[in-house]
Protein backbone atom coordinates (compact mmCIF):
# COMPACT_ATOMS: atom_id res chain seq x y z
CA UNK A 1 0.00 0.00 0.00
CA UNK A 2 1.38 4.01 -0.80
CA UNK A 3 1.58 5.99 1.92
CA UNK A 4 0.10 9.37 1.79
CA UNK A 5 3.07 12.05 1.71
CA UNK A 6 2.01 14.85 4.80
CA UNK A 7 -1.42 15.25 5.96
CA UNK A 8 -0.29 18.32 7.13
CA UNK A 9 0.31 20.19 4.04
CA UNK A 10 -1.07 20.50 0.59
CA UNK A 11 1.25 18.31 -1.50
CA UNK A 12 1.47 17.72 -5.30
CA UNK A 13 2.68 14.96 -7.04
CA UNK A 14 4.13 14.65 -10.30
CA UNK A 15 5.98 12.52 -12.86
CA UNK A 16 6.40 12.42 -16.36
CA UNK A 17 6.09 9.43 -18.74
CA UNK A 18 7.46 9.26 -22.19
CA UNK A 19 11.48 10.39 -21.52
CA UNK A 20 12.86 7.42 -22.68
CA UNK A 21 11.16 7.42 -26.49
CA UNK A 22 12.62 8.23 -29.85
CA UNK A 23 9.35 10.16 -30.77
CA UNK A 24 6.66 11.56 -29.13
CA UNK A 25 6.22 14.12 -26.59
CA UNK A 26 7.42 13.70 -22.76
CA UNK A 27 4.17 14.16 -21.11
CA UNK A 28 4.06 15.19 -17.09
CA UNK A 29 1.41 15.22 -14.95
CA UNK A 30 0.77 16.80 -11.46
CA UNK A 31 -2.09 15.61 -9.35
CA UNK A 32 -3.06 17.21 -5.60
CA UNK A 33 -4.65 14.28 -3.57
CA UNK A 34 -8.01 14.53 -0.91
CA UNK A 35 -6.45 13.20 2.46
CA UNK A 36 -8.97 10.30 2.58
CA UNK A 37 -8.00 9.01 -1.02
CA UNK A 38 -7.69 5.61 -1.28
CA UNK A 39 -7.48 2.85 -3.84
CA UNK A 40 -5.84 -0.58 -3.27
CA UNK A 41 -4.38 -1.05 -7.30
CA UNK A 42 -3.00 2.64 -7.29
CA UNK A 43 0.70 2.05 -7.91
CA UNK A 44 3.88 3.23 -10.42
CA UNK A 45 2.04 3.43 -14.22
CA UNK A 46 4.76 1.19 -15.06
CA UNK A 47 3.83 -2.11 -13.39
CA UNK A 48 -0.33 -0.82 -13.54
CA UNK A 49 -2.04 -3.05 -16.36
CA UNK A 50 -3.78 -1.09 -19.27
CA UNK A 51 -7.22 -1.78 -18.17
CA UNK A 52 -5.95 -0.91 -14.43
CA UNK A 53 -4.60 2.26 -15.39
CA UNK A 54 -8.05 3.16 -17.45
CA UNK A 55 -10.31 2.69 -14.03
CA UNK A 56 -7.27 4.69 -11.68
CA UNK A 57 -7.43 7.71 -14.43
CA UNK A 58 -10.74 7.83 -13.97
CA UNK A 59 -11.00 8.21 -10.48
CA UNK A 60 -8.03 10.25 -9.91
CA UNK A 61 -9.84 12.95 -12.26
CA UNK A 62 -13.15 12.64 -10.40
CA UNK A 63 -11.68 12.70 -6.60
CA UNK A 64 -8.28 14.73 -7.08
CA UNK A 65 -8.58 18.17 -5.50
CA UNK A 66 -6.90 19.34 -8.18
CA UNK A 67 -4.56 17.75 -11.21
CA UNK A 68 -2.72 18.73 -14.12
CA UNK A 69 -1.62 17.40 -17.65
CA UNK A 70 0.62 18.73 -20.06
CA UNK A 71 3.37 17.86 -22.91
CA UNK A 72 6.29 19.14 -24.19
CA UNK A 73 7.05 18.44 -28.21
CA UNK A 74 9.65 17.17 -30.22
CA UNK A 75 11.37 20.37 -31.57
CA UNK A 76 11.41 21.62 -28.03
CA UNK A 77 12.53 18.49 -26.51
CA UNK A 78 15.35 19.01 -29.24
CA UNK A 79 17.01 22.58 -28.28
CA UNK A 80 16.48 22.11 -24.65
CA UNK A 81 17.28 18.16 -23.88
CA UNK A 82 15.43 15.34 -22.68
CA UNK A 83 15.82 16.02 -19.27
CA UNK A 84 15.18 20.07 -18.99
CA UNK A 85 12.08 19.00 -21.65
CA UNK A 86 11.35 16.57 -18.27
CA UNK A 87 11.41 19.24 -15.78
CA UNK A 88 9.78 22.14 -17.93
CA UNK A 89 6.77 19.45 -18.25
CA UNK A 90 6.13 18.97 -14.73
CA UNK A 91 6.39 22.56 -14.33
CA UNK A 92 3.99 23.22 -16.93
CA UNK A 93 1.27 20.32 -15.21
CA UNK A 94 2.16 22.17 -11.78
CA UNK A 95 0.69 25.21 -13.01
CA UNK A 96 -2.68 24.02 -14.40
CA UNK A 97 -2.96 22.88 -10.72
CA UNK A 98 -6.30 25.18 -9.91
CA UNK A 99 -5.13 24.90 -6.09
CA UNK A 100 -2.03 25.90 -5.18
CA UNK A 101 0.57 23.27 -3.07
CA UNK A 102 2.47 24.43 -0.68
CA UNK A 103 5.02 21.48 -1.13
CA UNK A 104 5.86 19.75 -4.19
CA UNK A 105 7.32 15.63 -4.15
CA UNK A 106 8.83 14.53 -7.92
CA UNK A 107 9.94 10.88 -8.80
CA UNK A 108 13.46 11.14 -9.42
CA UNK A 109 16.35 12.75 -8.31
CA UNK A 110 16.30 15.88 -10.41
CA UNK A 111 13.79 19.14 -10.33
CA UNK A 112 14.14 22.85 -10.32
CA UNK A 113 12.10 24.97 -8.02
CA UNK A 114 8.67 25.94 -8.99
CA UNK A 115 7.85 29.10 -7.64
CA UNK A 116 8.81 29.77 -4.21
CA UNK A 117 7.15 26.21 -3.11
CA UNK A 118 9.36 23.91 -1.23
CA UNK A 119 9.97 20.26 -2.92
CA UNK A 120 11.84 16.99 -2.72
CA UNK A 121 12.88 14.54 -5.37
CA UNK A 122 12.44 10.82 -4.70
CA UNK A 123 13.68 7.79 -6.15
CA UNK A 124 10.82 5.54 -7.02
CA UNK A 125 8.69 7.96 -5.20
CA UNK A 126 6.28 6.56 -8.10
CA UNK A 127 5.93 3.14 -6.16
CA UNK A 128 6.05 5.01 -2.59
CA UNK A 129 3.53 7.75 -2.70
CA UNK A 130 0.04 8.12 -3.87
CA UNK A 131 0.13 11.45 -5.43
CA UNK A 132 2.71 10.34 -7.73
CA UNK A 133 1.74 7.29 -8.36
CA UNK A 134 -1.64 9.05 -9.41
CA UNK A 135 0.65 11.48 -11.45
CA UNK A 136 2.43 8.93 -13.00
CA UNK A 137 -0.95 7.30 -13.99
CA UNK A 138 -1.83 10.43 -15.61
CA UNK A 139 1.06 11.05 -17.46
CA UNK A 140 0.92 7.89 -18.88
CA UNK A 141 -2.52 7.33 -20.30
CA UNK A 142 -2.30 10.91 -21.63
CA UNK A 143 0.33 10.01 -23.34
CA UNK A 144 -0.38 6.86 -25.06
CA UNK A 145 -3.59 8.65 -25.63
CA UNK A 146 -1.17 10.76 -27.85
CA UNK A 147 0.84 7.96 -29.77
CA UNK A 148 -2.78 6.35 -30.17
CA UNK A 149 -3.56 8.41 -32.03
CA UNK A 150 -0.38 9.80 -34.30
CA UNK A 151 -0.23 5.93 -35.12
CA UNK A 152 -3.14 6.54 -37.09
CA UNK A 153 -0.68 9.14 -39.38
CA UNK A 154 1.59 6.85 -38.99
CA UNK A 155 1.15 3.39 -39.09
CA UNK A 156 4.14 2.12 -40.18
CA UNK A 157 5.89 2.91 -36.80
CA UNK A 158 3.49 0.84 -34.83
CA UNK A 159 3.29 3.29 -32.24
CA UNK A 160 0.05 2.04 -30.83
CA UNK A 161 2.25 -0.38 -29.52
CA UNK A 162 5.84 0.34 -28.25
CA UNK A 163 4.15 3.91 -27.77
CA UNK A 164 7.80 5.72 -29.63
CA UNK A 165 10.13 3.80 -27.24
CA UNK A 166 13.26 2.23 -28.61
CA UNK A 167 12.30 -1.12 -29.78
CA UNK A 168 13.86 -3.22 -32.40
CA UNK A 169 10.51 -3.07 -34.42
CA UNK A 170 10.84 0.92 -33.89
CA UNK A 171 14.05 0.89 -34.84
CA UNK A 172 13.64 -0.93 -37.85
CA UNK A 173 10.63 0.96 -39.27
CA UNK A 174 13.21 3.85 -38.98
CA UNK A 175 15.44 2.19 -41.17
CA UNK A 176 12.86 1.28 -43.31
CA UNK A 177 10.85 4.49 -43.47
CA UNK A 178 13.43 7.18 -42.45
CA UNK A 179 12.20 9.42 -39.39
CA UNK A 180 9.09 11.71 -39.50
CA UNK A 181 8.00 15.24 -38.12
CA UNK A 182 7.10 13.06 -34.48
CA UNK A 183 10.69 12.02 -33.83
CA UNK A 184 13.24 13.53 -31.66
CA UNK A 185 16.39 14.72 -33.77
CA UNK A 186 18.47 15.08 -31.07
CA UNK A 187 17.88 11.49 -29.94
CA UNK A 188 20.40 8.24 -31.04
CA UNK A 189 17.65 6.94 -33.47
CA UNK A 190 19.53 4.00 -34.97
CA UNK A 191 22.80 2.19 -34.08
CA UNK A 192 25.83 3.24 -35.14
CA UNK A 193 26.40 -0.20 -37.22
CA UNK A 194 23.54 1.30 -38.91
CA UNK A 195 25.00 4.01 -40.42
CA UNK A 196 28.28 3.34 -41.17
CA UNK A 197 29.50 4.37 -44.56
CA UNK A 198 31.68 2.38 -46.53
Amino acid sequence: MLNFYNIELIVAGTDEAGRGCLAGPVTAAAVILPQNFTNDILNDSKITSLKNRELLKSQIQSEALAYGIDHVFMDEIDKINILNASILAMHRALQKLKLDPEHIIVDGNKFKPFKNISHECIIKGDGKFMSIAAASILAKTSRDEFMQRIHEEYPEYNWKKNKGYPTKEHRAAIEKHGINKYHRKSFKLLPDQLKIDF
